[in-house]
C-alpha cells in the first residue's frame, strides 16, 4: 500500500548525473494479471477506460485467464480475450504518435517465453497502432531523462534455442532499444546507449575463467564431442560458451560489429569461426530487426542532450513539481513547472517482509523519493532513512500513469510512504 506524503516543498536541486538511475536491462517482469489473478482499471484523459483483470466465466466465477479491454461511450474493444498473462506497460503516454496511447503486453500460456506488445490509441474510437513480437518483455522508458522514450526488450525469439540452448539459460540475452521517430517509424536506437552494454560486457568478462576459456577454445565450438567428460566439465564448457555468445551479442547489438567479431575471434575455436558468425547473423536477421523500419547510426544527436531535468519535491497540496535547468547549471535560466496531476500506480508491489522479522516491523512504513519519467517508469529511487534494498530492487518493475501538465505526460518527483500490508 502507498500514500503520497504531504510536506513542505523541498528546495534541494540535484543534477541528473548524481541521481541513482535504475538499470533497464533485466529479465521478464511481473504483470498486472497472471493466471487469473490481479487487476487494473483507469480512465484516460480522452474518456477511454482501460481495464485488465480475470476472465469471467458465465457462472460469474473467475477463470484462470486474464483479459484486457478498452471502453468508451457504452462501447468496448476486447484486446486480449483469454491470455495467461496481461500487463499494462504504459498508459496516457505519447510514444511518437502525437496522441496518448496504451501499451498492452500478453502471454498466451505460462510456458510461452515470449510476449506480444500491442499499442493502441486512446482517442475515440481506439485503434491498434503497432504490434511488436519476439521479446521476452517490453518496457518503455525515458532512458536518459531527455524527453525521448525508448522501448527496451531482448531479442529473445532470435536466440531461444540458439545452438540448442534454451532462452532461460542466458543471463544476458541480446538487448535492444527501439524508438518511434518521424512519421511513426520504429528505429533501433541501441547504438545510442553503449555504456548500458559496456557494464554488461564487464560483468561477463569478470565471470570468465581463463582456464575454462582455453578449454572451450580447444573444443569444436559445437560441444558435440564432450560425452567423455564429467557432468561438471560439460556444464563448465557450456557456461563459458554462453558467456562468450553474450559478450559478442552485447557488442553486435550496440552497433559495434567490428568489436563483436574481434571478441569472437579471441574467444571462439578458430575452426568454427565462420559457422558461428554466420549463425549469429542469421539469428539476428530473423529476430526483432525484421519489425523495425531502420537503425540509428550511433550516438544520440547533440541537441537531445542540451537540457537536464531537475526535480523538486511535493507540496502540501500534493502537487508534483518539475524544475528544468540548462546543462551548464545556470540557475538564472531555471524555471519551475507544477504538474496538473500526480502519477497513478499501474503496477506497484513490494516484496514480502523476510522471515523472522519482528512483528512490530511487519507494518513499518518505508518512505521513498522517486523520479518517475514521462513514460511512467521509476527512473531513480532513494529510501528516506534506513535503506531497503529489496524495495529498491522491486521498484524496477513499478509502473505508473505519469503526471500530466496541460494534458501532456511529464517527468516528476514523488515522495510516497510504502507499507507491506493494509
Amino acid at each position: 500500500m502507498t500514500r503520497p506524503l504531504k510536506g513542505r516543498l523541498v528546495r534541494t536541486f540535484l543534477l541528473v548525473p548524481f541521481l541513482c538511475a535504475l538499470p533497464i536491462l533485466g529479465k521478464a517482469q511481473n504483470a498486472v494479471c497472471s493466471d487469473g489473478f490481479g487487476s487494473f482499471g483507469a480512465d484516460s484523459t480522452t474518456g477511454v477506460t482501460v481495464s485488465v483483470g480475470p476472465l469471467k466465466q458465465q457462472t460469474g466465477l473467475a477463470d484462470r485467464a486474464c483479459q484486457a479491454k478498452l471502453s468508451w461511450n457504452s462501447q468496448e474493444l476486447l484486446l486480449a480475450p483469454d491470455a495467461w498473462q496481461v500487463d499494462v506497460d504504459l498508459m496516457g503516454v505519447d510514444l511518437g504518435f502525437r496522441a496518448p496511447v496504451v501499451a498492452i503486453q500478453t502471454k498466451k500460456t505460462d510456458v510461452d517465453p515470449l510476449m506480444r506488445y500491442e499499442i493502441y490509441s486512446l482517442a475515440k474510437p481506439p485503434r491498434k497502432l503497432r504490434t511488436l513480437t519476439g521479446g521476452d518483455f517490453f518496457s518503455a522508458r525515458d532512458t536518459n531523462l531527455d524527453g525521448q522514450i525508448e522501448i527496451w526488450t531482448h531479442d529473445a525469439g532470435a536466440v531461444n534455442g540458439f545452438e540448442g540452448i534454451p532462452l532461460n539459460a542466458f543471463d544476458f540475452p541480446p538487448a535492444m532499444a527501439l524508438r518511434f521517430e518521424q512519421q511513426q517509424r520504429l528505429i533501433d536506437v541501441s547504438s545510442e546507449f553503449p555504456s548500458r552494454f559496456d557494464s554488461q560486457i564487464a560483468t561477463l568478462r569478470a565471470q570468465l575463467d581463463a582456464n575454462e576459456l582455453n578449454k572451450f577454445k580447444n573444443s569444436d565450438g559445437k560441444l558435440s564431442s564432450v560425452s567423455h567428460l564429467s557432468a561438471n566439465e560439460q556444464r563448465s564448457l557450456m557456461s563459458t560458451k554462453i558467456k562468450v555468445l553474450e559478450i559478442v551479442w552485447s557488442y553486435l547489438y550496440s552497433g559495434r560489429e567490428q568489436e563483436a567479431w574481434s571478441a569472437l575471434a579471441d574467444m571462439w575455436p578458430a575452426g568454427d569461426l565462420d559457422r558461428i558468425r554466420a549463425a549469429i547473423l542469421d539469428a539476428r536477421a530473423r529476430g526483432i530487426r525484421r519489425e523495425v523500419d531502420g537503425a540509428s547510426s550511433g550516438a544520440a544527436p547533440a541537441h537531445r542532450r542540451k537540457r537536464v531535468m531537475i526535480y523538486a519535491g511535493v507540496t502540501e497540496n500534493v502537487r508534483v513539481t518539475t524544475l528544468v535547468i540548462d546543462d551548464q547549471g545556470d540557475s538564472d535560466k531555471m524555471k519551475i513547472y507544477e504538474a496538473d496531476t500526480q502519477p497513478r500506480p499501474i503496477f506497484f508491489r513490494r516484496p514480502p517482509p523476510p522471515d523472522g522479522l519482528p512483528a512490530a516491523s511487519l507494518n513499518r512504513e518505508v518512505v521513498v523519493d522517486m523520479v518517475i519519467d514521462s513514460a511512467g517508469k521509476v527512473w531513480s529511487i532513494k529510501t528516506v532513512g534506513e535503506p531497503d534494498k529489496a524495495l529498491i530492487d522491486a521498484s524496477a518493475e513499478w509502473r505508473f500513469v505519469p503526471a500530466l501538465k496541460d494534458g501532456h505526460p511529464v517527468a516528476s518527483k514523488l515522495r510516497l510512504g510504502v507499507t507491506p500490508f493494509q
